[in-house]
């Protein structure tokens, strides 16, 4: 009797799916918490942005978690990512300005964390598309 080796199925990249799914119900129940760090020449289009960001981290996290749809909602969540990145950039430019200007701890450490995050930004893009093959 011989058993055939059942070809893996690519997991739930949980590192991407929960901020995703967390972050999308934010964007959409308080958007006015993304609409600062919008970058400053799309800011006119600023509440729409936030609602479709919101509703597109919501589909990728959804479809992270339905495994006929996890190669292709990896993908897209690493798509989503890399469109937001200049949101993040925006952030840790703002935060740094206001870092200088207030000279606090609590300035200098926000800004510290947002200059943190953006290299995170790409170690959750490879988690994402390591569920698209």
């Amino acid at each position: 009797m011989t058993h055939r080796a059942k070809k893996p199925t690519a997991t739930i990249p949980w590192i991407v799916m929960v901020p995703f799914a967390v972050s999308g119900v934010i964007h959409l129940v308080r958007p006015g918490v993304f609409t600062p760090i919008i970058p400053r020449v799309l800011r006119r289009w600023d509440r729409p942005l936030v609602i479709v960001s919101g509703l597109a981290e919501l589909a990728c996290a959804v479809g992270l978690i339905v495994p006929s749809t996890r190669v292709a909602a990896g993908r897209a969540s690493a798509v989503v990512l890399a469109a937001v990145w200049p949101a993040n950039v925006q952030m840790s430019v703002d935060l740094g300005r206001r870092a200088a200007r207030r000279r606090t701890p609590k300035a200098w450490a926000a800004f510290a964390v947002s200059l943190v995050r953006l290299p995170l930004q790409v170690t959750l893009i490879r988690r994402a598309l390591g569920n698209s093959h």
